[in-house]
């Protein structure tokens, strides 16, 4: 995957650059517009025969970036895309934080096929993988993760996404001295901030979000040497059969990380539209645009942060 690192963070570069005329103006279906428009036009320009298994919609929902789209020229290595014009639309509408250009690439078959539907999720860093289970109470994969970081429980620290599905997590949380940390929107940075070493990141994310997000984080907590668990949750019949078509025969039960991203070669690349706790926000200079990006190669585990500069002319 190497060889196309750079190629797909100049097409979330420009997806970024596409959203920053609309950051603010509560326009969210036009900035999802633009983002989108960019990136297809840049990934179109790719020698891969790429297809999106992780994508904003069905083919009768184009011109979003569709599951089961292809890209690319047609050509050359197959690739899976997990793709995200715009994670965070009301963010970047509103002005607010935590709105990103993200894709995921991975060898063709690799990646999860997931519909747009509501998922389980947690994810810890390197020190806790593969000990912790979905399956199992908060509190055992606190304590769990508390052993293998040499940290006491009142040491911890969990994040999750502020809604009133998650009070239970958090309050039973609060109860055993864990402390807390609540975010608005956009769940596939604060999943992947577990991984990364840095004072004040949390050990644990948990929270129900979406799918194809889900799939997204997956990818960058393995390129960071992390845990990620994760189970769908289909509340119709629709959304059920839908699951099944996909290929997964039994849609409620937990997914292995394995089973998220069945492969090392993989990579994650984000550009900030608007600043995260990872990365800053699009600036305005007086001649150029800057740029911040993360960039994660499962090969080396390696946490990259590029800035670019984007002369006013080219943009």
């Amino acid at each position: 995957m190497n060889q196309f690192i750079q190629e797909f963070l100049h097409v979330t570069e420009s997806a970024a650059l596409a959203t920053y005329p609309w950051i603010g103006t509560g326009n969210k279906i036009e900035a999802d517009q633009a983002a989108t428009d960019s990136m297809r036009t840049q990934l179109n320009k790719i020698h891969m025969d790429g297809e999106i298994v992780i994508g904003e919609g069905e083919i009768d929902e184009a011109p979003m970036l569709f599951i089961g789209e292809k890209v690319g020229t047609g050509h050359g290595k197959g690739i899976d895309l997990a793709v995200d014009p715009i994670d965070g639309t009301t963010s970047t509408s509103k002005g607010k934080n935590n709105a990103i250009a993200v894709i995921a690439i991975a060898k063709k078959g690799t990646l999860l096929h997931a519909p747009d539907m509501y998922m389980e999720k947690i994810v810890t860093g390197p020190e806790a993988a593969g000990k912790i289970n979905i399956d199992f109470p908060l509190e055992k994969n606190l304590r769990i993760i508390a052993e293998a970081k040499g940290k006491k429980l009142e040491e911890l620290k969990i994040i999750t996404q502020d809604r009133e599905r998650h009070n239970h997590w958090v309050e039973e949380a609060r109860a055993l001295g864990v402390r807390t940390e609540l975010f608005e929107e956009g769940d596939i940075i604060p999943a992947i901030s577990t991984c990364i070493h840095r004072q004040g990141n949390a050990d644990l994310f948990i929270g129900i979000g979406g799918a194809p997000e889900g799939v997204l984080a997956a990818v960058g907590v393995k390129s960071l040497g992390g845990e990620m668990q994760a189970r769908l949750l289909p509340n119709t019949d629709e959304q059920w059969n839908r699951c099944v078509s996909m290929g997964l025969a039994r849609p409620n039960e937990a997914l292995s990380h394995h089973e998220l991203v069945n492969t090392d070669e993989c990579a994650f690349i984000a550009t900030s539209i608007t600043s995260n706790m990872l990365s800053q926000g699009i600036e305005n200079n007086q001649d150029v645009f800057i740029t911040h990006s993360i960039v994660l190669n499962a090969l080396d585990k390696c946490f990259r942060h590029i800035a670019t500069e984007h002369p006013k002319v080219t943009v």
